[in-house]
C-alpha cells in the first residue's frame, strides 16, 4: 500500500453516546485521534468516503483537520451490534518514513494437495503480525496452499512476506493445517468396542421352609 486516503474531517466540541449518535444520524462518523505524544482530538469523518475507503483496502489516512493535514492510521473499527455499520474509529498518527507494527490479513491461496486426500483445510488464524514502513502496509499477506498435504501445516515463518515487511508474528505459530476428517463409526463398531460388563455372581435366597446355608 503505498497511496493515502484524503479525507476531511471535523473536529467534535461535545462527546459522549448521546453525542456520537447525533454525529451519526448528520451521516458521519465519530473517531478518535492519537499518538505521537500530542492530545487525544475527538473527530468525525463522512461516513460514505471513509466507508468507501475501507472497503478499497485503505489503512493510511490523511486527514485535515482545522486546516492542518496529518497523516493516520487506521487502529480499530467499531461495529454496530449487527456486525455491518462500523460506528466508531480508532486513528493513531503516524509519520510515513517510520515503521510501525500493524496486523494484516491472511489471504489463502489455492486448492490443498490433502483435500484429494480426505483431508481438510483448517485455518489458525486470519491475520498476521508484521513491523514495516507506514506507507508499505500490504493489503493482505498470500499464503499458497496448493502444496499443503495431510498432515502438514504452514507457520508463520515459512510464510513470503513482501519487501520490506518484518515478521512479528512468533515463527511457530501455525497458520493453516490439513488434518484427516475423521470417520463415523456404526453402532456396530462402537458396540464392538465397548468391552462387556462382568458378570456378577449373586448368592441365591433361600427358598421359602429352606435354611440357609451357614457362612
Amino acid at each position: 500500500m503505498d497511496k493515502t486516503l484524503a479525507l476531511q474531517a471535523e473536529q467534535r466540541e461535545r462527546i459522549g453516546s448521546k453525542a456520537s449518535a447525533a454525529v451519526r444520524r448528520a451521516g458521519r462518523i465519530p473517531a478518535i485521534v492519537y499518538g505521537h505524544k500530542k492530545d487525544p482530538v475527538a473527530i468525525s469523518l463522512d461516513t460514505h468516503d471513509f466507508v468507501e475507503g475501507v472497503h478499497h483496502g485503505h489503512r493510511l489516512l490523511d486527514i485535515v483537520v482545522n486546516g492542518a493535514t496529518e497523516t493516520m492510521l487506521i487502529k480499530d473499527l467499531q461495529y454496530d451490534h449487527l456486525g455491518r455499520d462500523i460506528v466508531h474509529v480508532d486513528l493513531m498518527r503516524v509519520d510515513v518514513t517510520e515503521m510501525i507494527k500493524v496486523s494484516v490479513p491472511v489471504e489463502l491461496k489455492g486448492v490443498a494437495q490433502g483435500t484429494h486426500e480426505g483431508g481438510v483445510v483448517e485455518s489458525n488464524t486470519d491475520h498476521l503480525d508484521v513491523e514495516c514502513l507506514a506507507i508499505r502496509i500490504p493489503e493482505s499477506i498470500v499464503v499458497s496452499i496448493k502444496d499443503l498435504g495431510v498432515g502438514q501445516s504452514i507457520k508463520a515463518g515459512e510464510v513470503a512476506l513482501p519487501e520490506g515487511v518484518k515478521l512479528v508474528t512468533p515463527p511457530e505459530a501455525i497458520v493453516v493445517s490439513c488434518r484427516v476428517v475423521a470417520e463415523a463409526k456404526t453402532t456396530e463398531q462402537l458396540e464392538a468396542e465397548t468391552p462387556a460388563a462382568p458378570e456378577v455372581i449373586r448368592e441365591r435366597a433361600p427358598a421359602e421352609g429352606e435354611a440357609a446355608e451357614p457362612a
